[in-house]
């Protein structure tokens, strides 16, 4: 599992439309920190420091930060009918 901060890439433009693009995104990680942490029960402090950077979590891990509710360790198949 990888949780990170919001990105954008392709800005061009005049100084002011990047000013508008970065104080968007900044909203947009102050909203994704609050819904992860509201999901996942850590404070919002936490995922603001784990999310600065890439953070990749095992399934093991994920289900104790509270990303997974459970670790499914074998999907049965379906088969497929056929005509």
């Amino acid at each position: 599992i990888l949780i990170h901060q919001p990105s954008m890439s392709g800005l061009a433009g005049q100084a002011t439309d990047i000013d508008i693009y970065a104080k968007e995104i900044l909203r947009m990680r102050e909203t994704l920190n609050e819904i992860l942490a509201d999901a996942t029960g850590q404070p919002v402090e936490k995922i603001a420091r784990d999310v600065d950077r890439d953070y990749i979590l095992e399934p093991p891990q994920a289900l104790n930060y509270g990303l997974v509710d459970r670790i499914i360790e074998q999907r049965l198949l379906t088969p497929v009918p056929t005509k």
